[in-house]
């Protein structure tokens, strides 16, 4: 239905004449991401499976192949395979706004891995103190961008820091890509406490998007000033999925001079409670959550401003920890920063493909009979089963 496979075939790598298709490579990775093989190692013990024939279209490239190939394709290739799933997405009513209308961009960086020993040029470098002496770490940080919609969260694009610069200028060089590919994907870009920047909510205006950012001690004048102001505001009081929520707001804050328009700061104190498996007894727990946003009052409302806020941690929750934890995107395929690069927005396509099919195209009887892992146990079933058992009984 995404009609992902023509865009699949149409990736190329900078090879001048390449004995593999590129679209072999291609389509044996999002196999091993949809299957959660783990390694291109363990692709390569696939390779008897007669699945390879009928998707590939010959026998299945090695595992040095395709982390050759990975590291010689350009990372746009990949991209336009995200905006095409992202408009059929969209097409299909995949994509619509929670309920308050408002759909967020949320932007956060993650660390795929480190080590102490290799290093390639697109490896940032921080010194760790040990008790045997000082030595160099090496490791790879991009800024990614998730859309939250009412159903789906798609993660649509990826930016690596590059070595000598800071977060922020790596998520400004990503933004303002996809705004250029997805201009009216989304309203407002969210991010954590890093992302109270001047530099963010200036290229939020400059678009017509809005932005919001926790409010912390980085922004220490600031937070002194939204905080003294809210004291003296009045206080807005509900009750909501068991959590008691006080909340007080302030807008037309015009101290923030290198932000080009002024700003709404919003303060949520909420209460709830915590049953403990120990005694079953219940424990009272208390939060204290504080942003700063371009959005105003008549634009997002205080209890809708602070839903907004709290989906901040679904990058963490829905795509972070899920992509690396059980699609293993995380694992060093091909020490290339463009080949991480690559492998990183191909799984990010292959979890976008599988949410959007468990969540759109399962009925809600088979969603309640099987889990999102169990699905994927199948798809691996599926590409073990097709290997000849004589090849299986002649292993060693």
């Amino acid at each position: 239905m995404l009609g992902w496979e023509e865009h699949l075939d149409k990736v190329r790598d900078s090879r001048p004449r390449a004995l593999i298709p590129t679209s072999a490579v291609v389509r044996a990775t999002v196999v091993m991401f949809l299957a959660r093989l783990g390694s291109l190692n363990a692709l390569e013990q696939s390779r008897p499976s007669r699945f390879w024939p009928k998707w590939v279209g010959r026998e299945l490239p090695s595992a040095d192949t395709i982390g050759r190939v990975c590291a010689l394709v350009e990372p746009t290739e990949v991209r336009d395979l995200h905006q095409q799933m992202y408009t059929r997405l969209k097409r299909g009513k995949a994509l619509e706004p929670p309920a308050h209308g408002l759909t967020a961009a949320i932007l956060d960086a993650h660390e795929s891995h480190a080590t102490r020993r290799r290093h390639c040029s697109g490896c940032l470098a921080r010194t760790i103190h040990t008790r045997q002496g000082d030595v160099i770490e090496y490791y790879h940080r991009s800024v990614t961008l998730q859309l939250v919609t009412r159903d789906l969260c798609p993660m649509l694009d990826a930016e690596p820091i590059r070595p000598g610069e800071d977060e922020i200028a790596a998520a400004v060089r990503l933004l303002e890509r996809v705004v250029a590919r997805y201009p009216r994907a989304f309203d407002v870009i969210l991010g954590d406490s890093l992302y109270a920047d001047s530099r963010v909510f200036n290229l939020a205006l400059k678009h017509h998007k809005h932005a919001m950012a926790v409010l912390k001690e980085n922004r220490h004048a600031l937070l002194e000033e939204a905080t003294l102001l809210l004291d003296q505001s009045p206080t807005v009081c509900w009750q909501e999925a068991g959590v008691r929520y006080e909340c007080a707001e302030v807008e037309g804050i015009t101290t923030w001079s290198t932000v080009q328009a002024p700003v709404r700061a919003i303060r949520s104190r909420e209460t709830w409670f915590v049953r403990r498996q120990l005694d079953k007894k219940s424990e009272e727990q208390h939060g204290q959550w504080i942003w700063v946003t371009t959005l105003g009052q008549r634009s997002a409302g205080t209890a809708a401003t602070v839903r907004l806020g709290h989906r901040r941690w679904v990058i963490e929750n829905l795509g972070f920890n899920e992509i690396a934890t059980r699609w293993f995107a995380d694992h060093v395929y091909r020490h290339d920063s463009t080949a991480m690069l690559n492998f990183w927005l191909l799984a990010m396509a292959c979890l976008n493909l599988f949410m959007a099919f468990y969540a759109r195209n399962l009925k809600p009887a088979a969603r309640r009979a099987a889990s999102m892992l169990h699905i994927s146990r199948l798809i691996l079933a599926e590409l073990y089963h097709a290997i000849p058992t004589a090849l299986i009984r002649a292993s060693p």
